[in-house]
């Protein structure tokens, strides 16, 4: 039988796991939930919203998970909005880059969610707020339970498709990328795309396909060939459809993903000898003088350009002398990583570091110092914890800078 004092002692609970789990204090714990120390624990036991999502940063939960905890259904109980006006937010929130505030409005729509269409609608919204924040992994996840659903409508499905592609090309899962995007290329060679929702699926199946298959090329060289020529084909493909949505619905961010797919193109075309690698490296510096200073430039299209600075790394790699090739990077990799800071952009970060350890690799210089300041740790931490193929390399680089001293304290040397 369930005492009155049991769900404050929960919350508690909480709150004391979150204490250890960050090694913080009883006032750097308040402070992260904007508490006074003595009041963390509402004496009622039952949380405000602002009080649940800080728990579960503080814990790095979901929502869904401390709001489980501490009750099933007490979060739902809590917010009078609707599904479709939580969808409504999550879909501004995701128009501006407020990744946080879309995973909580997604946790919101699933705590409520009856149905197996809502439930996949809100397990959509929660894969989109993890793409944001970079953490593929929890985004694959959530893309997986909303296909799972049954009642699920065919644009919704889709959708959550073209997402599932994507977040295995984030992780290199490249043949399961290219597998369930090739799906959906099909299907739209089959079914003639019906409506601007379908033309963006079909526009994002074939720049899927064609990214992976890229990464194809230094993932299995031995084919390299024969990925790029198929990759070539799929972005140049990507490009056009891009091109005809932004010119139909006056949508920039489309002109930037197109932007993208071309200097993935000109990657797979000097690989092939279709264009020297000479021009196409002078090609790309010349793209990047549009971002000189990075604030100038808007959100998708700095991005497509943080992108051409990893394909001036691969073609450099690829192509150039030692000594060139160290120039070469220098150059690209700085400005990836302008980039990356600027749009906080973990999948540039992560593409930044690995080719910055590869040109060392290359060079014979692995044994040089790496100074790495605090930032670089955290950032480099990150990287590691959302992408698992980068683990190795992150603690290589950790190593080689001397930065993880051993924090064991007592018991015999």
């Amino acid at each position: 039988m369930k005492t009155e004092n049991e769900p404050r002692e929960k919350l508690a609970q909480l709150v004391s796991l979150a204490k250890v789990y960050r090694g913080w204090n009883r006032h750097q714990m308040a402070g992260a939930l904007n508490r006074e120390a003595s009041k963390m624990v509402p004496a009622s036991g039952n949380p405000k919203l602002d009080l649940v999502f800080a728990l579960s940063e503080a814990l790095d939960w979901t929502v869904g998970e401390v709001a489980e905890i501490l009750r099933p259904g007490r979060l739902a109980g809590q917010d009078a909005r609707t599904i479709q006006e939580l969808d409504g937010e999550a879909i501004e929130a995701h128009r501006i880059g407020n990744w946080k505030a879309m995973e909580h409005l997604a946790e919101l729509m699933a705590s409520r969610a009856e149905t197996g269409r809502e439930r996949a609608l809100a397990a959509n919204r929660l894969a989109g707020a993890f793409d944001g924040q970079g953490r593929y992994t929890r985004s694959l996840a959530a893309v997986q339970a909303g296909l799972s659903e049954q009642g699920v409508p065919s644009n919704l499905r889709t959708m959550l498709q073209v997402n599932l592609a994507n977040a295995h090309a984030m992780l290199w899962h490249l043949l399961e990328a290219r597998s369930v995007a090739s799906d959906l290329v099909t299907r739209f060679a089959e079914f003639a795309p019906e409506g601007r929702f379908d033309r963006v699926a079909q526009a994002f199946a074939y720049s899927i396909r064609g990214n992976a298959g890229r990464r194809c090329i230094q993932q299995d060289p031995q084919s390299g060939e024969s990925h790029a020529r198929g990759a070539m084909i799929d972005l140049d493909t990507a490009a056009s459809l891009y091109t005809e949505l932004a010119r139909d619905f006056d949508d920039s961010s489309y002109i930037a993903i197109a932007n993208t797919c071309r200097g993935g193109t000109l990657e797979c075309e000097s690989m092939l000898g279709l264009v020297d690698h000479d021009i196409a490296l002078a090609k790309i510096s010349a793209a990047l003088e549009a971002v000189v200073d990075p604030s100038s430039v808007s959100g998708d299209q700095l991005e497509s350009y943080g992108w051409w600075c990893v394909y001036g790394c691969n073609i450099a790699l690829r192509h150039l002398s030692a000594d060139e090739c160290q120039r070469a990077i220098a150059v690209y990799a700085n400005k990836s990583a302008e980039i990356a800071e600027t749009l906080d952009n973990w999948s540039l970060r992560e593409r930044t570091f690995t080719m910055d350890w590869m040109r060392r690799m290359e060079s014979g210089t692995v044994s040089e110092d790496w100074v790495l300041d605090d930032e670089d740790i955290r950032i480099i931490a990150g990287t590691m914890g959302r992408f698992p193929h980068f683990r190795e390399t992150g603690w290589k680089i950790l190593e080689q800078a001397g930065v993880l001293g051993s924090e064991v304290e007592g018991g015999t040397q």
